[in-house]
Order: structure tokens, then sequence, then C-alpha cells
């Protein structure tokens, strides 16, 4: 079944002018009196029996009901459509109502001239307009004219590729207890690398209203990628591209990149640990447990307490290191230092400072320990050329080991591969006795499990293994031998003092210092060492 809305027109009889009410079909609205009172005063009827309609209302239910408005017999209405303009003039409502009798029907003209005499120019909806004509339905709404919503936009979107968050929370540990090594401050870049992408922005579209007014779109945020040196853009401006590898960072919405790490204050649990493709440079100091890992230098304006340093170019302390016996610098190239002291230090290149103490150096190149102060007190003192030093030892005899004419690397890989072979001997030695043991009752005719004939076999393949590493082992450790014994190059140099206490060693030559040496050099002379004096 069809639903309709309950509805109502007026008749026109003899004895005056009535009002017939339709009750609703379906699922229709019923009628009420506010749309009967709007319609009969748009229709300029105004003294009309209000309590006898509010009674046809009341009584309206599932047949037509007649009532009396008023004995005044007025003219023929025609079909009529009640205009109303929704906020914002997007769409137009109309609602119809049925000619009186001897009233005409409207027609799309009639329906079209009204919207326009209410000032809509824009968005008149004919298919709804023809839909009412062809099915005519009563005190229903109808949308008559629709506005056209604007097309938004959308804002650039700028995407970077490295972290700009620079908030600083600390990893978690397992245990609750926070991580402030890795905090991830640095984004590393390669040359080449993506920086950022730019997705333009995109214009709206205007929409209109039903009095044909424009609508604008919201405006939309234009964007643009902004750089400093040593990075380039696309032809179309879309893609930011590195120039050369380091770090990047965002200051102000814009990139910059460097490849050298500039720390303004310690390297402590505000930076965490410092790992960077590039040159590091600290302004302040680097606090104990903290390291700086770089693959360029690493400069440092403070002191270095027990943390470690690792450079693939140099090394250069403004202060020094205070090791407290865990401080560690292990650098490619050079290191240069005011002092060194309770500390592991290791140098590819020469190594300058004015003091060391107490500490474990080697250096392939020289070690030069001048300046004001220029000792050397205590500790083990190694170098691949020379040693020159102002004062070696203490009076008060502190045993101080000054080594050079052997590339310290030779010696750290003599001394590993010296230990080395002595615990794969004792591994040897524990195999050997339980495979002899198996060997044996196999020879008896003693049956064995498959899990001890696995065992077995597994341990055979083993000791093979462990003969055959045992034996390159010691071909390069003979090797190296036989390179440190030939060596006889390399000279200590003593500037000042010599006291006892200080081991001289050249090429694997010792001579110990037992009183006091002024102003000499120490050289090697074939198995013996010879002191020049200066």
């Amino acid at each position: 079944m069809e639903s309709r809305n309950s509805y109502f027109s007026l008749v026109i009889k003899q004895d005056g002018t009535y009002l017939r009410l339709y009750p609703a079909v379906g699922i229709g609205k019923p009628i009420n009196y506010d749309e009967i009172n709007n319609y009969l005063t748009d229709k300029r009827i105004y003294d009309y029996d209000i309590k006898a309609l509010g009674r046809a209302i009341t009584a309206l239910s599932d047949q037509v009901i007649e009532v009396k408005l008023t004995p005044v017999t007025i003219l023929p209405e025609n079909e009529y459509v009640r205009i109303s303009v929704y906020p914002e003039h997007m769409y137009v409502i109309g609602r119809f109502y049925p000619p009186s009798t001897q009233g005409n029907p409207i027609t799309m003209n009639e329906i079209v001239n009204s919207l326009s005499q209410a000032g809509v120019k824009y968005g008149i909806q004919n298919n709804n307009i023809e839909a009412f004509l062809a099915n005519r339905k009563y005190c229903e709404d109808y949308v008559l004219a629709r506005g056209t919503n604007p097309v938004e936009g959308k804002d650039a979107i700028i995407t970077y590729n490295f972290n700009t968050d620079n908030t600083l929370k600390p990893k978690i540990n397992e245990d609750g207890t926070v991580d402030f090594h890795q905090l991830d401050t640095i984004s590393s870049i390669n040359k080449g690398d993506i920086l950022a992408t730019l997705s333009p922005a995109v214009q709206g579209k205007a929409g209109m209203d039903i009095y044909g007014n424009p609508i604008p779109p919201k405006k939309v945020v234009n964007k643009i990628l902004k750089h400093g040196r040593d990075i380039h853009l696309s032809e179309d401006g879309l893609v930011m591209y590195s120039d050369v590898s380091g770090h990047a960072v965002l200051t102000d919405g814009k990139v910059f990149v460097s490849n050298t790490y500039e720390v303004l204050a310690d390297v402590d649990a505000s930076t965490g640990d410092i790992v960077y493709e590039g040159n590091v440079t600290v302004k302040g100091n680097v606090i104990t447990g903290y390291s700086i890992m770089a693959k360029g230098d690493i400069i440092v304006n403070g002191v270095v307490e027990g943390a470690t340093l690792v450079a693939g170019g140099q090394i250069v302390l403004k202060r020094g290191m205070q090791g407290m016996s865990k401080g560690r610098m292990d650098a490619g190239s050079n290191i240069i230092t005011k002092f060194i002291e309770n500390a592991q230090v290791k140098a590819g290149g020469y190594i300058t400072t004015e003091a060391i103490l107490h500490s474990k150096v080697s250096a392939k190149g020289d070690i030069v320990v001048g300046g004001r102060k220029g000792f050397i007190t205590g500790g083990e003192i190694r170098s691949g050329t020379t040693i020159t030093v102002k004062n070696a030892g203490s009076t008060m005899g502190t045993s101080t080991l000054l080594e050079v004419g052997i590339d310290p690397g030779i010696i750290e890989e003599f001394r590993s591969l010296e230990k080395s072979i002595m615990n794969m001997n004792t591994d040897m030695e524990k195999i050997m006795p339980i495979l002899e043991a198996y060997k044996k009752k196999l020879n008896s005719g003693e049956k064995l499990s498959q899990d001890k004939l696995d065992y077995v076999r597994m341990a055979t393949e083993n000791c093979l293994a462990l003969r055959n590493k045992i034996k390159e082992s010691n071909n390069r450790y003979d090797q190296l031998r036989i390179e440190m014994n030939n060596s006889d190059s390399g000279s200590i140099k003593v500037e000042n003092i010599a006291y006892p206490g200080v081991k001289i060693v050249i090429s694997n030559v010792n001579y110990y210092v037992r009183s006091e040496i002024h102003y000499s050099k120490f050289i090697r002379d074939r198995a013996d060492i010879k002191i020049i004096g200066l």
C-alpha cells in the first residue's frame, strides 16, 4: 500500500466555505493545526471557527471529515506550493496543497515561477517537480532546489624521512629502569638519501547556493621544501636530496644537513650515546659511562671521564681524559690531548700529549709527551716508531714500560694468538682421552648406543677442526715472532730524566733503568740497548 500524509482541501458551497480533512494512509504523518492555520493565513482566511476545526482534527481517523470554517463563500483557490528556504541557502523545500473546488491544478511553469519569485536562481530540481506532477502528494516535503557544496581542497603535506622529534624520551628496559644511552637523537643520513617529499596543495572548487551566490572552499595551506646547503631538490621541487653523508635536522621548517654533529653541552643522560657517520664535536664534557662512536673525527672541548671514544679519524681532546680505569680511546688516525690518566688508548697514527699517568697507551706512529709537564708515570706505553718524553717514571720508582720498534697491533695479535693457542690445546687435552676411551670400547667389540656413536662422530669432527685451527694459529704465531725478533728500528728519547723503575723495550730487547739517566736516547744495538746522550 502506498503511504500518504494526511492533508486537507477547501470546499466551497452555497452556505459557506468548508475544509475537508483526509486521513493519513499507511505510515503517512497526521495533519496538524499549525500547517492548516499557515495555509489559511496565506489564503487570507482569518475569521473561521477554530474550535470546530480543532474537534475535526482530533476526530480524524480513517474517514474523510468536513468541517465548516465560515459562512462566507470565497473564490476558488488553485493548487498551491508553499516554499521554504533552509539555512545557509543550500536547499528549498516545497509543500503542495490541493486546489479547492473549481480551482486549477498547478503547472511546471507556475512552480518554477514561484521559485523565481522567492529568489531561487540555481539548482532547481526538475526531477522532483516532475515526480510531484506525476503523483501528487500533499502536505509532504519536496526538495525543489538544491545548492552545490564546495569541493574542499587539500593542504600541502611535507613528509620528512628523518627523525624530527627531539623530545628525547629514553628507552625503558625490561626491568623497568631507564636506558639513557639509547635516545636516538641523531638522524643519520647518507649522500643521495631522500630527506623529504612534498605533496602539493590541491585547490578546492567553489560551490553555489540556491540564490546563485558562489560558496568559496576553505583556503588551502601551500608549502615549499626549505633547505640549507648541501641539499638539492628535484626539478619539480617535490623531492629533497642530501648531497652529503652526515645527519639532518629540522629547524623552523628548514632542513639542514651536516657531516659534523655538534653537541652543545655534555654527552650525558640528555644526549645518550652518540653514534654518527661523520665528525662529532662536543662543546662540554663526556660523562662516565657514555660513548661516542664516529666514522670521522671526534673533538671534545671539555674533559672526557670514564667514557668510550671510538673514531675512524682523529680524536682531539682540548683538555684530556680522566679515565678512572674505565676510559677508552680508539682512533683510526691520530690522538691529540692534554693528558691521559687511568685509561686505555690506541691510535692508528701518532699520539701527542703533555702527560700520561697509569695508562695503557699504544700507537702505530710516534708518541710525543711534551709541553710544560711532559711526563709518563706508570702504565704501558707502546709505539711502532718512537717515544719522546721529558720525564719517564717517578722518584717513587713507579713501574713504567716504554716499548718501541714493533707495531702495537702486531704485539696485540701475537699475545691474543698466544692465549688462543693455549686455550685450544687445553680443549684438545680434554677431548682426546674421551675419544681414546670410546675407541678402545669399539675395538673390543662393545656395541655403543646411537647417541654415543653420534657424539663420537661429532667429537672427532671437532677435534679435526681444532687441530687445523691450532696449526694455522701456530703458523701465524711463528710469523709474528720472527717479524718481531727481526725488527730493530725505533728509539726512545728522554729529554730530561728516566727514573728507576722504567723498563725500556726496543724490538724485544729489554733494558731496566736502575739509576737516574739524564738527557738520553735509547736505541737498539744488535742484542743490546745503547744509550746516547742528547
